[in-house]
């Protein structure tokens, strides 16, 4: 009789499916903690390279002078003109060019400016023609620009304190809106003529 008592007698335990549906439970939050985790990282990430990637971009130089600065005379004593070319890189973004009239509504998005042994003058008066992958003010891969600074017309009450002449220095700055700098620096020869390749 004990031995059938001890056969009937009332156990309570735990099933191995109990088990599995706790062990299923369990996994199921370490999953769904483990995708939010995850996920946080990849948006951190994302957010770090897209920062990098803006920093890279304003860094880079997307302009390049293209050929010879020339400068010009009309009296073979100062220099009235300045005329360069500039490029974009072969993997560079298009540039507005939009030349700056001299005013000061003037809408140019590239700033260009114009420094002497005496005299610093920021967003000059510029005209421009583009040359070849063009479209309107954008200046694409491919493309290229001609600049033309008229040293006696600078924009509204900017003027250089004296006129470039013989064995002057200058420095012309092209600042485009996104990118680097390019910085142009010539110095002029002994004799002043009517066209002169600034080398």
């Amino acid at each position: 009789m004990k031995m059938i008592s001890k056969l009937v007698k009332d156990q309570k335990g735990m099933t191995g499916l109990e088990t599995a549906i706790i062990l299923i439970a369990f996994v199921t939050v370490a999953a769904v903690f483990g995708y939010a985790v995850l996920s946080a990282g990849l948006f951190s990430a994302e957010q770090g390279k897209e920062t990098i990637y803006a920093g890279l971009q304003e860094a880079g130089t997307n302009l390049r002078l293209t050929g010879s600065v020339i400068a010009k005379s009309t009296d073979d004593t100062n220099v009235t003109s300045i005329v360069l070319t500039v490029g974009t890189t072969p993997s560079g973004n298009p540039i507005d060019m939009s030349a700056c009239d001299g005013t000061t509504s003037a809408t140019n998005k590239c700033v260009v400016s114009l420094t002497s042994a005496e005299s610093y003058v920021s967003n000059v008066k510029w005209s421009r023609r583009m040359i070849g992958n063009s479209s309107g003010d954008l200046l694409k891969a491919g493309g290229q620009c001609e600049i033309t600074i008229n040293t006696n017309d600078l924009g509204d009450g900017k003027a250089l304190s004296e006129n470039l002449t013989v064995n002057d220095k200058f420095t012309i700055q092209i600042k485009p809106a996104i990118g680097s700098t390019i910085t142009v620096e010539r110095s002029l020869p002994g004799s002043i003529s009517t066209v002169m390749d600034l080398y």
